[in-house]
């Protein structure tokens, strides 16, 4: 046998080693706690066959406290590129079965270079977490692979798309990481996330917390928003990873690839004409709008469980990828919030930094009222929501449905904050406030003074509602470009979206606004 063969079989001696990651053993634990091992992540992530794998033989060189003993294969992270639906994305994913999947300097250098690669090639870049965390053997040089992690995010962020998925431990600094992505997925009851864990914080605090309850999928998706999506495993994880990329760019040179979904862009629902309630303070069901608007009625909703008094998420019409951020009166009668204006400026921002169109649906009778949301600064947190409609350039679709009163008026993409084309249903309400507010204000002395104040009250609220509470001065003054008929409003939108899809605007020049946060 030749010296090339015995070469040959040297290498596939050494990648089978990698291969068998951190050995049997290691590998049916991972499996027992309802995990997949690394590379079967990768090999769903990807199409099949289409992976390619990279620094395979990476390994570290820390000699503290004897590590040189220690074999770590691939040092713990399976790094590469291959096809999505056809389309180029890099990416990495922590193997926990080799050493715990553990951040070392050699480590970060192979997602660095992942990340590089996918920067450079103007393609998405997807993260699969699941480590212990530091390498503490490494010291500072595990610190320095997670700042190195963190300036990428930063100078990727708006030119190619990031998504974290988060399928097991992810503590201390690594958090900040998936934090600065755009995307992050978690997976019930194996997937956590926190600065500190329940250890720490019994011994500083005295609070005892599971791990769950500290920092799982549901509670990041109810309760702080760090997370987007909830899912019930590995599998269904990358399956959303999957079904959101295909409404993505690849970059933000490039506009959303178009998808031919066979749905009539002449269809009408009538059901449309009788969805909104008689009665001003019933509520309805946003999704039901959605649903009648878009292409089969199917749309992806990140952050479903987080700030639920608003909807975002991402649809087509016409095959065209759009965004869509509407109001929902069924929760907090549709008020915008605190969670609800970081919610919905995350989101327009990201549509806007890869040329997703967006559809605002208004259904808004105010902000939230109360100390807690003054003292938590709504102020601050609302303004975001003016900041990032005005800054936007992608065209913005407006569709007002019902309540649209005062600053959330303006808040929710009005002409003022430059939509391109804006329409409302006959039963359409465009006010500073609602009729009984605005007579108790206006009318109070002559309310007062009146013989009967109750009847007086009532007249003054019908006049109200007869001069404002409808779309006609907002239409007279050219706020809104057409009252149309509900049932109408799928077709009106999609002719609106394709008179404007090839929209260029500018902003002026400059390094960076100074966005309130």
């Amino acid at each position: 046998m030749g010296i090339v063969e015995d070469k040959i079989r040297d290498l596939k001696a050494r990648q089978a080693k990698v291969l068998e990651m951190g050995g049997e053993k290691a590998v049916a634990a991972q499996r027992e706690k309802g995990k997949l091992t690394a590379r079967e992540r990768l090999d769903l992530l990807f199409d099949k066959g289409t992976f390619r794998e990279i620094d395979m033989f990476v390994s570290h060189r820390c000699v503290n406290f004897e590590m040189e003993k220690k074999d770590i294969p691939a040092d713990g992270v399976v790094t590469g590129h291959g096809l999505v639906d056809g389309r180029t994305v890099f990416a990495f994913a922590q193997d926990f079965t080799a050493r715990a999947g553990s951040l070392g300097e050699m480590h970060s250098k192979k997602i660095c270079k992942v990340m590089d690669l996918a920067l450079k090639a103007g393609v998405p870049f997807v993260g699969i977490n699941d480590s212990g965390g530091a390498r503490i053997q490494e010291g500072v040089d595990a610190l320095s692979g997670y700042g190195q992690i963190f300036f990428r995010n930063s100078a990727a962020s708006g030119v190619i798309p990031q998504i974290s998925a988060i399928m097991g431990p992810t503590a201390g600094g690594a958090v900040y990481s998936p934090a600065m992505t755009d995307w992050v997925f978690m997976v019930k009851n194996t997937s956590y996330m926190f600065i500190t864990g329940p250890e720490v914080i019994k011994s500083v605090t005295g609070e005892e917390i599971s791990f769950e309850a500290l920092g799982g999928a549901k509670t990041h998706n109810e309760k702080s928003g760090v997370a987007h999506f909830a899912c019930e495993s590995d599998q269904d994880a990358i399956d959303r990873i999957r079904r959101l990329l295909s409404y993505l760019p690849a970059n933000n040179m490039e506009d959303p690839p178009y998808m031919a979904t066979g749905d009539d862009p002449k269809r009408a629902d009538k059901s449309l004409n009788s969805i909104i309630p008689d009665n001003p303070n019933q509520s309805y069901d946003m999704k039901d709008v959605i649903r009648s608007i878009v292409d089969n009625g199917e749309f992806f909703e990140p952050h479903q469980y987080f700030a639920c008094n608003i909807i975002v998420c991402l649809a087509r019409l016409n095959g065209r990828a759009i965004g869509i951020i509407a109001n929902q009166p069924k929760v907090l009668a549709g008020c915008l919030d605190i969670n609800a204006s970081d919610k919905a400026t995350r989101f327009i921002r990201f549509c806007d930094s890869f040329n997703i169109p967006l559809l605002t649906i208004a259904d808004v009778p105010g902000y939230l009222p109360g100390s807690q949301q003054e003292w938590g600064g709504i102020i601050r947190h609302g303004a975001k929501l003016l900041w990032c409609y005005s800054e936007a350039t992608v065209p913005k679709l407006l569709l007002v449905p019902r309540k649209d009163y005062g600053g959330s008026y303006l808040a929710m993409c009005s002409s003022d904050l430059g939509n391109d084309m804006a329409f409302a249903w006959p039963t359409a309400e465009i006010a500073v406030m609602g009729a009984a507010g605005a007579a108790n204000i206006i009318h109070r002395k002559e309310i007062k003074e009146a013989q009967d104040p109750v009847a007086k009250r009532q007249e003054k609220i019908d006049e109200y509602n007869h001069l404002f509470s409808n779309p006609y001065v907002a239409a007279s003054r050219g706020y809104i470009d057409a009252v149309i008929e509900p049932s109408e409003t799928r077709p009106r939108l999609i002719d609106a979206l394709e008179a404007i899809c090839g929209k260029r605007e500018t902003r002026p020049p400059k390094k960076h606004g100074n966005i309130p946060m």
